[in-house]
């Protein structure tokens, strides 16, 4: 698990020490949206983690509209390496 994570930060990373980027941010949101959606395939009634991952998608979209007003060119570099829309 750390190990993703790790991978996930040095892929979005600005600069070598960076861990709070918005990209970064994205990121990890992305992969515990994905952790998530497969955890609901296997305990469908698991009702209350719902919550979290709707707030995970809510926060990955307010980034993503920060991202896209402040650097267009960073957010279309993380939608194509995340493969969210388009």
């Amino acid at each position: 698990m750390k190990q993703k994570k790790k991978e996930t930060i040095k892929s979005f990373a600005i600069h070598p020490k960076d861990v709070g980027s918005a990209e970064v941010q994205v990121g990890l949101l992305t992969d515990k949206i994905i952790k998530l959606s497969e955890h609901f395939k296997k305990f469908k009634k698991d009702k209350h983690s719902v919550m979290g991952l709707t707030k995970s998608v809510h926060r990955r979209k307010k980034l993503l509209t920060y991202l896209k007003r402040k650097n267009s060119n960073a957010y279309n570099k993380v939608i194509k390496q995340l493969n969210l829309r388009k």
